[in-house]
């Protein structure tokens, strides 16, 4: 059996949430927000999909990954319980977004009333607005870094910090959250979640390391995979990449993340260490870019760089430090080099700094490591 699939601007929020309430109780189309475009009869999809969530990463290769109901409220309840009850949301982030799609179900799972951030630019003074009219005893909210910093670069006003410091959890993820701005959050006693997954994933599905609900980590040749009730159908119309990335082992359901990791054999808990794609060949020996870039943010000066690989006469490949205008930095080359070479080596040296106006970004709010290595290419 099969459904109808509307795509959907989410620009009526109190009409999209009914739209979205109807998809999970299979009393209407599934649904697809969409930033455009909206109003389409699309392909059908299987009956149990609500929701599908169309993603691009830095190939710009779209994937349009759908969501049964029983997989969205699953991620639901598991947040509920990791986070210590049910509550009030405030919704900053854009519904065609994962992270947006389950502020919105966990509110419909709730039974309680999302505050919705206008769209647009991210300003701290229309957050601290809205969130200073929240009720409920139990408030959450999902944000990504970018989010997060510019509220801890606020947070100087003493009625942010309180209505901060009133969140039950602030979620954050997305992308790789600097070491700096949780640390910031800590000092200041701030309730920051870390959270990991993806739309494969019905959104977070690892809060702080540790996975919640029903869900499984394992790492397959460097790699880790997930298992559980928050796992997608697959990708819409496309076969052949749902079983690459979707595999059955003994009877378990399994999703390769493309993302490098590890567990600790003690804590169990899980630390990402980059996408498995973000790897250069450096002197012959494999370099992840991503453990190059969470390095160089550690230097002072150097939080918002981007790490990139160019082509390199000695050495094949080398990491490439991209840096937006004036950010500040009071370090050279060789003093970040004297960070990085111990840690990874001789191979992960980077090999020089370039300077933009600013860094480009992907519509997910991630550096566009794809148009930084074409600059790099013609300078």
């Amino acid at each position: 059996m099969v459904r109808p699939l509307r795509a959907l601007v989410p620009e009526d929020p109190p009409a999209f949430l009914a739209a979205l309430r109807d998809a999970l109780a299979g009393n209407g189309p599934a649904l697809m927000p969409m930033p455009t475009g909206g109003g389409m009869v699309l392909e059908d999809v299987p009956i149990r999909v609500a929701v599908v969530i169309e993603t691009s990463g830095s190939t710009g290769t779209p994937k349009r990954v759908m969501l049964a109901t029983n997989a969205l409220l699953a991620g639901a309840a598991a947040s509920a319980v990791a986070l210590g009850g049910t509550g009030q949301w405030l919704l900053a982030l854009p519904v065609h977004y994962i992270a947006g799609v389950q502020v919105l179900v966990r509110s419909i799972a709730a039974d309680t009333n999302p505050l919705v951030l206008p769209p647009g630019h991210f300003d701290p003074v229309d957050f601290l607005r809205l969130a200073e009219t929240m009720t409920e005893p139990l408030r959450f909210t999902a944000l990504v870094p970018v989010q997060l910093a510019r509220l801890l670069d606020a947070a100087d006003d003493p009625a942010l910090l309180a209505v901060l410091r009133r969140f039950t959890a602030i979620l954050v993820g997305g992308q790789a959250i600097r070491p700096d701005l949780i640390a910031r959050a800590a000092e200041l006693n701030v309730p920051v979640v870390r959270t990991y997954g993806s739309s494969e994933t019905a959104g977070g599905c690892i809060y702080n390391g540790v996975p919640i609900g029903d869900t499984l980590v394992r790492v397959v040749d460097g790699q880790l995979e997930l298992s559980g009730s928050v796992l997608a159908e697959g990708y819409l119309g496309d076969e052949t990449r749902t079983s690459e990335r979707f595999l059955v082992e003994h009877g378990v359901r399994w999703y390769r993340t493309g993302d490098l990791g590890e567990i600790d054999p003690i804590t169990a808990r899980v630390t990402v260490l980059g996408r498995a794609d973000n790897v250069i060949i450096s002197g012959g020996e494999k370099v992840s870019l991503d453990a190059v870039e969470g390095i160089v943010r550690s230097c002072p000066g150097f939080e918002q760089a981007v790490v990139i690989g160019a082509d390199d006469d000695e050495w094949g490949q080398v990491p490439v430090i991209v840096m937006p205008g004036k950010t500040g930095a009071v370090m050279d080359l060789e003093g970040v080099a004297a960070f990085v070479v111990p840690i990874l080596g001789r191979a992960a040296r980077p090999g020089r700094i370039m300077v933009v106006t600013v860094i480009p970004l992907l519509s997910s709010g991630k550096p566009d490591r794809l148009a930084l290595a074409i600059l790099a290419k013609r300078r």
